[in-house]
């Protein structure tokens, strides 16, 4: 399943600088007023989901930068069969961007992306999208072990992708880190008109497995930012500096 080709990542335009007054330039508290308020802006936009949250946004002057607690860096990992649409996920969150004509992962892929929480922590995802091709199943524990979090995807017309992913799970809970974040994704939710798989009896085996569960849309986009705020809220908080 590919997803390289573009859809245009929208643009916080003005929002990556602070406005400049010369007439006013002297004036301190004006200077402070205006970086408090560019905050404020960019803090509505991550509320809205308008974009996700970058890092170079959160560096664009001392006030806002003071605003923010440090970086917390996490190693997240997706599982599933091949096809499910594991790296449109990915590159509709880092890229906004969606192909469904692209090449299948060989081996991993490798991107990040860096968020900010409601409550101003700031978490960076570096994220291994891994083959769902069975000749390189061998390979994956390399890729979860370790790893604070666990997206695992189905395919909702898929009834055997949703068995691969339950293999997956126990898979996981065997060898994965102790303390991992699993998710469980049934993804093409647009195509519900085609769904074999019930929304229903994955909330009931995410719950039997605590699990969190989402049914998202790479190709509209649908839950792919709630997917992973979600995530970003259940792992651990850094501590005060």
């Amino acid at each position: 399943m590919g997803c390289s080709s573009s859809v245009p990542a929208r643009s916080m335009g003005g929002l990556n600088t602070v406005n400049n007054d010369s007439s006013s330039a002297t004036d301190s508290k004006d200077l402070r007023a205006k970086a408090h308020r560019h905050c404020a802006t960019i803090s509505l936009f991550v509320r809205h989901g308008i974009m996700p949250y970058t890092l170079p946004y959160a560096l664009m002057c001392s006030v806002c930068y003071n605003n923010f607690k440090r970086i917390k860096q996490f190693a997240l990992v997706l599982l599933g069969d091949s096809g499910v649409g594991k790296s449109c996920i990915v590159l509709r969150f880092v890229r906004g961007q969606f192909d469904p004509t692209s090449k299948v992962t060989v081996g991993a892929s490798f991107l990040s992306q860096t968020l900010a929480l409601e409550d101003s922590t700031i978490v960076k995802f570096e994220i291994w999208d891994t083959a769902g091709q069975e000749r390189y199943a061998a390979l994956a524990p390399l890729y979860y072990r370790g790893a604070a979090a666990a997206i695992v995807v189905y395919d909702i017309t898929s009834p055997e992708s949703f068995s691969k992913a339950q293999y997956w799970v126990k898979e996981l809970q065997k060898h994965g880190s102790p303390g991992i974040v699993m998710v469980l994704v049934g993804n093409k939710a647009d195509l519900h008109e085609n769904r074999s798989v019930s929304s229903q009896d994955a909330q009931e085996y995410a719950e039997k497995n605590n699990m969190f569960f989402i049914e998202t849309s790479a190709k509209t986009a649908d839950n792919i930012n709630q997917l992973f705020e979600e995530i970003a809220k259940r792992l651990p908080r850094p501590t005060a500096s």
